[in-house]
């Protein structure tokens, strides 16, 4: 595990992101395909938080934050998709800076048992977040094709 390789993870896993949430805009912040689903910047939202969440709690000493239903309520009281985007902007910057904060024996060492990646090395949540916004962008396009517009490719410049 190389701090440098962390870093290039994280900055490719948020271009993607930017790229295939580009068509959504202010205006689309409060679109749902369903009444209970995320709207946009929810779902925008989640994903930003999702991040902050795997990286405090691969440190933090009670581990991950499990009350699901308190996030849940932040993440719906986003109602911009520029504040979401800001919100994700600011979590990968401190992804940044947690991957700067540890060294490579600290994101080596097992997360502890429990039912969140319990014995992987810690770095492993960076695959997590990988797959996690993944998850959240693919559901984006659906939103903006839902919208009548076209999502851009996430893997280049087009």
């Amino acid at each position: 595990m190389e701090r440098e390789k962390l870093h290039g993870q994280i900055v490719e896993i948020k271009e993607f992101f930017d790229r295939s949430t580009r068509a959504l805009d202010e205006a689309d912040s409060g679109f749902t395909p369903a009444p209970g689903m995320f709207t946009a910047a929810a779902q925008m939202a989640h994903a930003a938080q999702v991040v902050d969440w795997f990286c405090h709690g691969a440190f933090a000493p009670g581990g991950f934050d499990m009350d699901f239903e308190r996030q849940d309520s932040e993440v719906r009281a986003v109602t911009s998709i520029n504040a979401a985007r800001e919100w994700m902007d600011k979590a990968f910057k401190n992804a940044a800076k947690t991957i700067d904060a540890h060294s490579e024996a600290e994101w080596d060492a097992p997360l502890p048992e429990g039912p969140i990646m319990g014995g992987h090395r810690r770095f492993f949540i960076f695959g997590a977040i990988r797959d996690h916004t993944a998850h959240h962008r693919g559901a984006l396009t659906v939103y903006t094709r839902l919208l009548g517009k076209v999502p851009p490719m996430p893997y280049m410049e087009m």
